[in-house]
């Protein structure tokens, strides 16, 4: 993962590893302690914009547990299995609409880059969101071309 210094450590596992004062690997330009750590720590992300970032910061930091937690259970799948050895090494939100505090839906569009071993590539997705039960839920998303 290339977000600075947090990047360049790696835990045991495998994946990064981000102490709380380092940048938030989603690029908001915020402290991780001030943007998706609390998320991944159980306080629901106010926002479809702030659950897509922490659930992008959680793939980063191989948090599968927050990944099925944040997925509605109407489509979350039966099993996630993360690969250590997939680096996502940026995320770009391309938009955003509805989604916040106040709404039920919202869709976010996104691009994350990524590496495994020599390859690279991107994921574009237009992911859709739902608030329920006082937070926001990932629906499902429609991947599109890079």
């Amino acid at each position: 993962m290339s977000f600075g210094a947090a990047a360049s450590r790696a835990a045991q596992d495998g994946f990064a590893r981000v102490a709380d004062g380092d940048p938030c690997p989603c690029g908001s330009g915020d402290r991780f302690d001030g943007c998706c750590a609390p998320a991944l720590r159980g306080i629901p992300a106010p926002t479809a914009e702030a659950l897509m970032r922490s659930r992008y910061t959680a793939f980063v930091v191989g948090d599968a547990g927050y990944l099925e937690e944040t997925w509605h259970p109407g489509t979350r799948p039966d099993e996630l299995a993360l690969d250590a050895a997939q680096r996502w090494t940026g995320l770009e939100i391309l938009d955003a609409d509805a989604g916040a505090e106040g709404d039920t839906r919202g869709v976010v569009e996104f691009r994350a880059t990524w590496r495994h071993g020599r390859e690279r590539g991107s994921l574009h997705e237009r992911s859709r969101f739902l608030r329920q039960s006082g937070r926001w839920w990932y629906l499902d998303g429609e991947i599109r071309p890079s």
